[in-house]
């Protein structure tokens, strides 16, 4: 596999480190079973919307990133169970300027990825700006600058389709939020190069009556019938809606293929459909777990009368139910036991892949020293009327990796001495959050567990202090139980931890889940910022 530099003034993709990360398997969450099956989620991390696509003997996914950058994720498996996380096709989010500060919920929606003539695309619609795209003949590689297709204003969920005669087609949905409508779906001509529709196209279909909030397109063609597969009926509740028609523009027949059935799988919601070399169909979906996001499952599928049904259908009605258990996708490849990245040793000049900031990057606010084996990140100047966190872009976070799992860091807080109120710490981030901090203080380090509740809103934090630390390296701690309750502590030996008598509830961020990570911030200008080294961030069950 080729190796790739990503850099924090550019964020684009894997070091020689993050690479090396890739070989260690989490210990929080393994789908794989090492006996030829497989127990779902495959990612029980927020890969949203995911998209999937087959070259020969690899399959690359994306899936939507919003508003964090890097932003569309690649992730590479031989099997569709095991993953790994192996680049960002989107360096920074454009507008550029636009997404400078927290635009949390915007930017990527619902991305696809395709492999057409020799090259991947993606495509993928912010529903404030229109339907983009990006492109590159190497996945593991840089992507070209992001093509507009079509600007417009709640244009959603893409998807294009080449066709066998020399016609191009781009399917999506409306976001009601700035379109005015929703539960619609059209089709529009593309040019073949796919860079631009071509014409305002045909809505295709209604699902007001029947099929409320039916969205993300997938488009395909099989045996002379146009499909769209799309999700109806809402993200937490809905069911796999198939559209069928022998004209891209229709009418189309209409079939429920997946729904939650006599599981505790609510909702499976949008995904792809993608083959093996030895002709098995699968369905890759997630499923909305609020707190944990947005989790990535594996279905098996099959064909009848050229309509498919998803997981298992024990009444043989023909709409399946989602499996929990199952054997794996039978493919030529090997493929060893993987898992994307979680725990970060900061051994290598490159931050690890499983970390995104919460708006495009700039270079000051972290260094990576390989020869210490450290990452440093410096505290940044929160933005102008800020009201929390919230508005904070320099939070490096990455996803919840499991239902239950404890994170552990270890760092040393070096303020600026002619500065107070320069923090440092370990961040539970969502709609609401919690974190645990070191604050520099007229009397020295102050340790302090923070809460605030309903950041969303601009409300304001609650802060207790903790201890005051006689040295400035301490070990933070974050224990995650079921239903995403979250216990804080803390330790100056790296031995025995002390625990804040108090929990949080981790709740979502805006259309994703929680988040934890790091933080380093102050509140004033300085010509001079501290800065704190973190040696290492480790998750355990």
């Amino acid at each position: 596999m080729r190796r790739i530099i990503y850099s924090f003034c550019v964020l684009l993709v894997a070091s020689t480190s993050a690479f090396a990360q890739q070989k260690k398997v989490s210990e929080v969450w393994v789908a794989d079973q090492g006996d030829g099956t497989f127990i779902n989620p495959i990612l029980h991390a927020d890969y949203s919307d995911p998209d999937v696509v087959r070259v020969g003997e690899n399959f690359y996914m994306t899936a939507s990133s919003f508003n964090a950058v890097p932003g569309l994720p690649i992730l590479h498996s031989k099997d569709l169970v095991n993953w790994t996380l192996v680049n960002y096709a989107l360096e920074r989010q454009v507008p550029v300027d636009h997404f400078a500060k927290p635009q949390h919920g915007n930017g990527v929606w619902a991305p696809v990825i395709r492999y057409h003539e020799g090259e991947y695309y993606i495509y993928w619609g912010d529903p404030d700006f229109g339907i983009y795209m990006v492109k590159t003949k190497d996945p593991l590689g840089k992507w070209e600058d992001p093509v507009l297709v079509e600007a417009g204003k709640g244009l959603i969920d893409p998807c294009p389709l080449w066709d066998e005669d020399g016609s191009a087609y781009l399917s999506h949905a409306y976001a009601g939020s700035r379109a005015g409508i929703k539960s619609v779906l059209v089709v529009k001509p593309m040019n073949w190069e796919g860079t631009r529709t071509t014409g305002a196209g045909k809505l295709v279909f209604d699902g007001h009556d029947a099929h409320p909030t039916v969205e993300g397109t997938k488009f395909y063609k099989r045996n002379g019938y146009y499909y769209i597969f799309a999700p109806a009926g809402g993200v937490s509740t809905g069911w796999q809606l198939i559209l069928r028609s022998k004209n891209p523009y229709g009418p189309y027949e209409e079939y429920i293929s997946l729904a939650q059935g006599d599981t505790p799988i609510n909702g499976p919601h949008q995904g792809a459909w993608i083959d093996t070399d030895k002709g098995e169909d699968w369905f890759v979906h997630f499923q909305d777990v609020d707190a944990y996001g947005r989790i990535t499952h594996l279905q098996p599928m099959s064909w009848k009368n050229d309509w498919p049904t998803m997981g298992e259908d024990p009444d043989g009605d023909g709409t399946g139910q989602p499996v929990l258990h199952y054997k794996k996708p039978t493919v030529n490849a090997k493929q060893e036991i993987a898992t994307p990245a979680d725990s970060d040793e900061f051994d290598g000049s490159d931050i690890g892949l499983q970390w995104q900031w919460q708006a495009n990057p700039v270079a000051t606010w972290a260094f990576a020293n390989p020869a210490e084996s450290k990452l440093r990140l410096f505290t940044a100047q929160l933005p102008e009327n800020a009201r929390n966190l919230w508005d904070a872009p320099n939070l490096l976070l990455q996803k919840f990796p499991a239902e239950e799992f404890t994170t552990t860091t270890s760092l040393s807080f070096h303020p600026n001495p002619k500065l107070q109120n320069e923090q440092v710490g370990l961040i539970v981030m969502g709609m609401s959050y919690a974190y645990v901090a070191l604050e520099s203080t007229e009397s020295g380090i102050s340790l302090n567990y923070i809460t605030c509740i309903d950041a969303e809103h601009g409300k304001a934090e609650v802060k207790k202090e903790i201890a005051t630390l006689d040295n400035n390296t301490v070990q933070l701690r974050v224990n995650v139980s079921k239903g995403g309750v979250c216990q804080f502590s803390y330790s100056e030996d790296g031995k025995e931890f002390t625990v804040i008598n108090e929990t949080f509830t981790a709740v979502p961020g805006k259309w994703i889940g929680a988040k934890v990570g790091l933080f380093a911030i102050r509140n004033t200008n300085t010509n001079d910022s501290g800065f704190a080294d973190v040696d290492w961030f480790r998750f355990r069950k």
